[in-house]
């Protein structure tokens, strides 16, 4: 089947590159500074599209969720002042506030045309018939009439009833945060995020951002909150009571007018402080999601792929990794001393020291202070600037080579064992295959050991469909989490082709959009993990780098941070996946991979998310459209 064919066909007149280069923390679109033209039609919120033409799948049917014991209340919604993040996320957050219904009117049926009053300009078209259409209105012509446009209706109190049952508008539960200690993975460390809605066993063994900030795992005194987009009065009330005022730094990389509006939201919380990342690079971000909680009893590190945000603790799947406490040395100790087989205490104080920030040097000592001898992962960290060298090993995915190189081993048949990788942002590959994903970065994930053969598996990729995201918990408002353009996916129809379904039926998840991502390595029948990767690295050249003249540099633009599983470290040759992660059972063994295997290719009527061109042929789980403005 063609491209076109399975995918839609797409013209537009402007150009765009990495989604990931677009303004931290709701900074409004400005004209690009880089002297370079791929960067230019930054400007414009929504550029002009013609001839788009796409299918939207009705079919699947909309998933129920049931939970009669919990109280319904309106949800609530960001207030503009805070809605911070991409374009996209911006665009979720206006279309919760004021959403577009659906209209199953004859006059919405087929093509909507470029109509003045609808600022979305889309040619739409879902009918495999319009050939057919066409000929029949060449002969009869129909009498002309203007086509209207979907409206706007601000919703008061309680939106319409939701397919998913009426659990799906409501807070959290008293119940939904730990009041003792949750029964947790202790071997592997790797938890997902609690998801309001869901059934209760699909959260058991999870994790909200209340529970791992509660007095159960420690008595705080300090924290740092690395990331990208922050709400921080939100991020107080997160804090128990008796932590609340307990000194938090701000770790991220804001500029100018996205700055002071950053500070503008601590004016009210003395004991917010703030340090600013370095992005010397054109188009980097800080995109490290981690926290270094400093208690009583010791340290502790929380390597997440969550933003400091509700929406992002609310109804999407999320991923992190838990590190054990690790207690403080005692007094005399050298620096050296709490390290453990995998390195992790001198990575961790590298990646720090790279920010060079004042901000961070007590940190650094408080970390040389304790004991990480514990730890069973290896960190996998991008900082921005240009590396040659034996500084090209020290991050991205040339850090992650070395990695798969040193601590793995080969396998019989290994080229019949896939690469996976999942994530919520896609950047700009090139023009074809060869350009990064299938040249620099396989090579990457298919490194297995020491051995010489370069295999060619099969790669999956995962990445949420228009149907996956139209019947999500969030309806259209979650594809504002995964910020694909169509400037960035016209130039690249081919990636498509790799393209999987977002699908987790085995953790109760489906229908909570991932904002996860993870690469791993898996057997051809899917039941065990050469390695398994979580990080806040998404699929672009901003955040894992790519090689430059001719081999010898590597450039990175973006702040990002990982932790690898690798089986040596567990004294295991393979991880065995668990096949059902919830709920949880601490006797299990097995990895609990967060989608379900295999993974299901795209059907010729699939279609990638895109954010920023319409929807508004079906509804979503809430009677709603999506159309950008």
């Amino acid at each position: 089947m063609s491209q076109d064919s399975q995918h839609g066909k797409w013209s537009v007149s402007s150009s765009d590159d990495d989604d990931e280069d677009l303004p931290p923390s709701g900074t409004p679109s400005k004209p690009s500074q880089a002297p370079t033209s791929n960067h230019s039609s930054r400007s414009s919120p929504v550029p002009k599209v013609e001839n788009v033409t796409l299918e939207v799948t009705r079919s699947s049917p909309v998933p129920k969720v049931e939970n009669a014991s919990l109280e319904v209340k309106p949800e609530p919604c960001p207030t503009p002042a805070l809605v911070v993040g991409s374009e996209a996320r911006q665009q979720a957050a206006k279309n919760q506030m004021n959403p577009v219904k659906y209209e199953s009117s004859p006059s919405l049926a087929g093509k909507r045309k470029m109509d003045p009053a609808d600022g979305s300009g889309w040619a739409l078209s879902d009918s495999d018939d319009d050939d057919d259409d066409n000929a029949k209105k060449k002969t009869n012509p129909p009498p002309t009439r203007k086509v209207p446009s979907p409206k706007r209706q601000k919703v008061a109190g309680e939106r319409p009833p939701s397919p998913h049952g009426r659990v799906y508008y409501i807070d959290e539960p008293d119940d939904f945060f730990e009041s003792s200690v949750p029964c947790l993975d202790d071997m592997f460390r790797f938890y997902l995020n609690k998801v309001t809605g869901l059934d209760r066993k699909y959260n058991s063994g999870a994790l909200h951002i209340r529970d791992i900030l509660s007095p159960l795992f420690g008595t705080l005194k300090e924290s740092v909150q690395f990331n990208y987009c922050f709400d921080i009065a939100w991020m107080v009330q997160q804090y128990p009571p008796e932590f609340r005022d307990r000194p938090v730094l701000i770790v991220h990389g804001d500029k100018r007018e996205a700055k002071a509006r950053l500070l503008q939201q601590a004016h009210c919380f003395p004991h917010v402080r703030f340090c600013q990342a370095k992005l010397d690079i054109a188009f980097g971000t800080h995109h490290t999601k981690m926290m270094l909680l400093w208690y009583e009893e010791g340290f502790r590190v929380i390597i997440l792929t969550s933003n400091m945000i509700r929406a992002d603790w609310y109804q999407k799947t999320q991923g992190m990794w838990m590190s054990p406490l690790f207690p403080r040395l005692p007094k005399g100790s050298s620096d050296t001393c709490g390290e453990s087989p995998t390195f992790f205490k001198r990575d961790l104080l590298e990646y720090l020291a790279s920010y060079r920030a004042p901000e961070l040097e007590e940190w650094i000592q408080r970390i040389k202070e304790h004991d990480l001898s514990e730890t069973k992962v290896y960190l996998v960290g991008s900082t921005p600037g240009r590396y040659v060298g034996p500084d090209m090993e020290r991050w991205g995915h040339l850090r992650l080579r070395k990695l798969l190189y040193e601590h793995t081993s080969s396998i019989p048949d290994e080229d019949q064992w896939p690469v996976v990788g999942q994530f919520s942002s896609i950047g700009s590959m090139g023009v074809d295959k060869t350009k990064w994903l299938a040249g620099e970065f396989q090579r990457t994930l298919t490194t297995l050991g020491k051995s010489s053969l370069r295999p060619n598996p099969p790669i999956h990729l995962l990445y949420p469909s228009v149907e996956d995201v139209r019947t999500s918990l969030e309806g259209y408002p979650a594809g504002g989490s995964l910020p694909y353009s169509i400037q960035t996916a016209q130039k690249q129809l081919w990636l498509h082709s790799y393209f999987h379904r977002w699908q987790a039926d085995a953790t109760g998840r489906t229908h909570a959009m991932p904002h996860i991502k993870t690469y791993m390595r898996v057997s051809p029948d899917f039941t065990e993990l050469a390695w398994f990767l979580v990080t806040s690295s998404n699929l672009s050249k901003a955040a894992w780098g790519a090689l430059e003249k001719n081999n010898t540099q590597v450039m990175v633009r973006s702040y990002e941070l990982g932790v690898l599983y690798v089986p040596s470290a567990f004294n295991m040759k393979t991880f065995p996946i668990r096949k059902n992660p919830f709920p949880f059972s601490s006797s299990s063994s097995g990895f609990p991979v967060p989608f379900d295997l295999p993974p299901t290719c795209y059907t010729p009527k699939d279609q990638p998310w895109i954010w920023n061109i319409a929807y508004s042929r079906a509804p979503d789980t809430h009677g709603n459209v999506w159309v950008p403005t």
